[in-house]
């Protein structure tokens, strides 16, 4: 790889900030990696780690004379990012974010955006339960997709070149409407982890069931629920709160779907519950044939007999 940018300026340094400074040091495309989040411990760590050349609390600081910045902080934070970094940002610099909504950050960032730079919302459809400096990886996005959403007048030279950044990372790259992405992303990802969070708090909350059975007895449908029950509680809670009108009605749509299938369910129809499963039974088979998933027993996961 060449270098695509002097220097980069990393705003946020938690799972996917951490795993972007570990590609982009791997892939050498920058010289210089500017690392900066508000706590002084998890710009202490990060140091430790050494996923930066440079680290500063100040993301205004982080800025100057950087040709590429990427905010990556939970999403109720980009315009207090945005307020920060624009009496600093280079004219020419690219800024983009890789939030899980996209039309409340474009409300928060682009007005407070110079006219001089390019500012070209994004989000990498990649990550893990983990969060913080130590949860990043080299590899996080290879194979996976990452969506911008242009604002309206976006510079094509300035598109090119942050999608050459994004390919170089091992991305495959698309671009929607803001809205249509924010829609899209809460049936396949929003709305998940927050029925993971629900039937997770269900089960913590009964009377009849003590959190140590729930705990020794975890089948792998319950388990692989704590694992999204297990991501960073801000995150989802500002996706929520900037995703809510697309998260609203994707909730009222799957609980007219939940109300069918417990009908079916009390009236033994067996024919409308066997169509279902398999029609979503097929969903699944497309999803590892793009090649989103493996289809490796239980996930892939070692057991204690492969361990020996």
């Amino acid at each position: 790889m060449s270098v695509l940018f002097d220097r980069i300026a990393l705003i946020g340094i938690g799972l996917i900030g951490s795993s972007l400074a570990h590609d982009i040091r791997r892939l050498g495309l920058t010289k210089e990696i500017v690392v900066a989040t508000r706590s002084a411990d998890t710009l202490k760590r990060a140091e430790e780690l050494g996923l930066g050349d440079r680290y500063t609390t100040s993301s205004a600081d982080a800025v100057r004379d950087a040709d590429l910045i990427i905010v990556s902080v939970p999403v109720g934070a980009s315009e207090s990012v945005a307020k920060e970094i624009a009496g600093s940002l280079k004219p020419g610099a690219i800024v983009t974010d890789v939030g899980s909504t996209k039309a409340s950050v474009i409300a928060q960032m682009q007005p407070h955006m110079p006219d001089s730079v390019h500012f070209i919302p994004g989000h990498p459809l990649a990550g893990t339960e983990k969060s913080g400096p130590d949860a990043g990886f080299p590899g996080l996005f290879e194979g996976r997709w990452c969506i911008f959403t242009p604002v309206v007048g976006t510079d094509e030279t300035a598109l090119k070149r942050l999608r050459g950044f994004w390919e170089a990372l091992g991305s495959k790259v698309d671009e929607m409407d803001a809205e249509h992405h924010d829609k899209v992303l809460a049936i396949v990802s929003h709305l998940p982890h927050i029925i993971a969070y629900n039937i997770v708090g269900t089960a913590d909350d009964l009377e009849t069931v003590t959190e140590s059975e729930v705990i020794k007895y975890s089948a792998s449908g319950f388990r692989d629920f704590t694992r999204l029950a297990a991501s960073d509680p801000t995150m989802w809670r500002d996706v929520c709160l900037h995703n809510r009108d697309a998260i609203l009605e994707m909730l009222a749509r799957f609980s007219e779907d939940l109300a069918y299938l417990q009908r079916a369910i009390r009236w033994g129809e067996g024919d409308k519950i066997f169509e279902l499963f398999t029609r979503t039974r097929a969903i699944r088979r497309s999803i590892i044939q793009a090649g989103q998933d493996v289809d490796a027993p239980d996930f892939g996961r070692p057991h204690a007999l492969e361990k020996k």
